[in-house]
């Protein structure tokens, strides 16, 4: 994986805030905090896996669980009632279990021991919080934000939204490194507050040859072959068959301590594959999982996704915030209800890499012909941050030819 980039974007009749700089902390330090987290972060992220594929079966998928759920928890911070436990019900959180405190202190541990200057992968989090000028914010609300998001707070003229669109993206441009542009578009003057996120990701830690990339069919859903360009790979490799759910899992490593987990569930079988994924199966696969020389071929694929999330959250069980019945009362003692949840997210997978490709050490294989792990129709693959078992981002892979 090249590259991949998530951002989401919460209007609320609201305000400002940046997220980046997080205080370090020693990568050899617990990561407890941000472990506590991954059972409910999982749940969410697959059921919102679900949830999107249902409503478009033929179209790929891409989305950070992690950018969605911690803009979420932020805006926690700011609800009261009914609109809390509806946020934190639907995270996947159970409140019997884990204390609110704990999970804001586990998306602050999560976040500086991901962006930790010492890390050989590259991943860049952030997160801005635009506020109408005339707003003040609670003190409350402010401390929190900053204690536990290190979210910069910034005021906006959303009484002239044409220049409150520009400012928006322009910072979103800026931090996304030009990949996400005009994200925000037919802003209300009555727009209070725009909560925006963003996640970069790096390369891989051994990459592809470029040379043998050849043109090979890719299967779709109903038969027809497309034309894509497949990189090749020949060696040892992470692997299994997961007989119980009829899918190979092949893990590919990024610098430092990332995963990618590519999913390739037999022909038919993505339906039942989906429905059945659970932590309990991401931690089964890394318990099993085993070093073993293959083939494998693996499409080249460049896919944007956006979503608005106000259906599908609401759906999934929240609703009360983006109605008259929402209570954000903690945010500026003022009526004010969500009135959009975006996700924007862009990722490529190409042979780059950190290391060159012919360099690294020579590895003796076997003389007899490797299994061919060919991912040749619709697949899944997940990105994870094993330490913390924390869930990045998702996707599937429908067709590489379509780029949203």
């Amino acid at each position: 994986m090249n590259s991949a980039i998530f951002l989401c974007l919460v209007l609320v009749g609201l305000c400002s805030v940046t997220h980046g700089h997080h205080v370090p902390v020693e990568l050899n330090s617990t990561a407890a905090p941000a472990l506590k987290l991954s059972p409910a972060n999982t749940h969410f992220g697959l059921e919102l896996l679900r949830q999107i594929s249902s409503a478009s079966p033929s179209k790929n998928v891409i989305f950070s669980p992690i950018c969605i759920s911690s803009a979420m928890a932020l805006l926690v911070m700011g609800t009261n009632s009914d609109s809390r436990t509806q946020i934190l019900d639907t995270l996947g959180f159970n409140m019997t279990d884990i204390q609110e405190k704990e999970i804001h202190d586990g998306f602050h541990n999560l976040f500086a021991l991901l962006t930790h200057p010492d890390n050989l992968f590259h991943l860049d989090i952030g997160e801005a919080l635009f506020v109408k000028e005339s707003l003040q914010l609670l003190q409350k609300f402010l401390d929190d934000v900053h204690a536990y998001y290190d979210t910069e707070i910034l005021t906006s003229n959303f009484q002239e939204p044409a220049e409150a669109e520009k400012q928006i993206n322009s910072y979103v441009e800026k931090k996304t490194q030009g990949k996400i542009t005009n994200l925000v578009k037919g802003l209300s003057p009555e727009t209070a507050l725009v909560l925006v996120n963003y996640i970069i990701f790096g390369a891989w830690k051994k990459p592809f040859d470029s040379k043998f990339t050849t043109e090979k069919d890719f299967i779709l859903a109903d038969g027809t072959k497309v034309k894509v360009p497949m990189m090749a790979g020949s060696g040892w490799f992470h692997y299994l068959f997961d007989e119980e759910l009829s899918c190979t899992v092949l893990q590919l490593d990024y610098n430092g301590s990332a995963i990618a987990y590519f999913v390739l569930p037999d022909a038919g079988k993505m339906e039942q594959l989906e429905k059945a994924l659970s932590m309990d199966i991401l931690v089964k696969w890394a318990q099993r999982i085993q070093r073993k020389t293959a083939q494998v071929f693996l499409p080249k694929f460049n896919i944007s996704s956006s979503y608005e999330l106000k259906e599908i959250l609401s759906k999934m069980g929240i609703t009360d915030i983006f109605t008259d019945r929402a209570d954000l009362s903690g945010i500026t003692g003022q009526p004010l209800k969500v009135t959009k949840i975006s996700h924007r997210a862009v990722v490529t997978v190409d042979e780059s890499g950190t290391e060159a490709a012919a360099a690294g050490a020579i590895e003796m294989i076997p003389m007899s012909i490797p299994p061919t792990l060919s991912f040749h129709h619709e697949f899944l693959f997940l990105i994870m941050h094993p330490d913390t078992r924390s869930l990045l981002f998702i996707g599937k892979m429908v067709n590489p030819e379509n780029e949203a």
